[in-house]
């Protein structure tokens, strides 16, 4: 898999074919079993997690995995410990990418509703202002109000020219809408692959069906 700098590339495939799994291994949770992953032209295939967190990838597993019980602006500030050297201030910029948090500051995050969650994980991910952004099925049981804002604020992460983006998805329709590339995964292999106007939609297909 090849992305470039300020593209989003999309990760699609049947559920259990190995997509988190890569997820996860691109943020150094899981080992790299073989093969080299480069990062800027440097390889960072034998950092642990916490060094490619301070390196440049940023993550939003699939769930959020947001702190429930910490209001939103703690949750946002805990985005910034991989920043190195330290800082104190969440960025005005990202900030104004989710104008709805700084109205829920004082608010715990489990009182949020999943789209707003959503929206403050991806905020909290972009905190650092991380090289390589993972998102892992951001739409998924998000109304659609709140699909369409995720939607422009991945074409607003694009735009700033900085942050390249990995996403998976299901949604065909949403993945037309933001993506520069698409790969299609079947059993830990990349099967298809293209840009979205000209991927092959017979075979893409065939790798989405259940």
């Amino acid at each position: 898999m090849v992305v470039d700098t300020a593209q989003v590339v999309c990760l699609m495939g049947r559920n259990g074919v190995g997509k988190t799994t890569l997820m996860r291994t691109l943020t150094g949770q899981l080992k790299i079993r073989q093969g080299r992953m480069n990062l800027e032209e440097q390889d960072v295939t034998g950092w642990d997690s916490v060094k490619r967190a301070r390196g440049g990838i940023g993550y939003v597993p699939q769930g959020r995995e947001i702190f429930p019980q910490l209001t939103v602006k703690e949750n946002l500030l805990l985005g910034l410990e991989p920043c190195v050297p330290r800082v104190k201030d969440f960025p005005e910029d990202v900030l104004s990418l989710f104008p709805v948090l700084p109205q829920m500051y004082h608010r715990q995050g489990g009182d949020l509703s999943g789209g707003q969650q959503q929206q403050l994980a991806i905020a909290r991910a972009l905190a650092s202002r991380p090289k390589l952004i993972l998102l892992d099925e951001p739409t998924e049981g998000i109304q659609p109000s709140i699909v369409e804002e995720i939607q422009e604020v991945i074409r607003g992460i694009k735009a700033r020219g900085d942050t390249s983006v990995i996403l998976v998805e299901q949604s065909i329709e949403f993945v037309r809408s933001v993506a520069d590339y698409i790969y299609v995964m079947d059993k830990g292999s990349m099967m298809a692959e293209g840009v979205p106007e000209l991927i092959d939609m017979e075979q893409f297909e065939h790798y989405l069906s259940v």
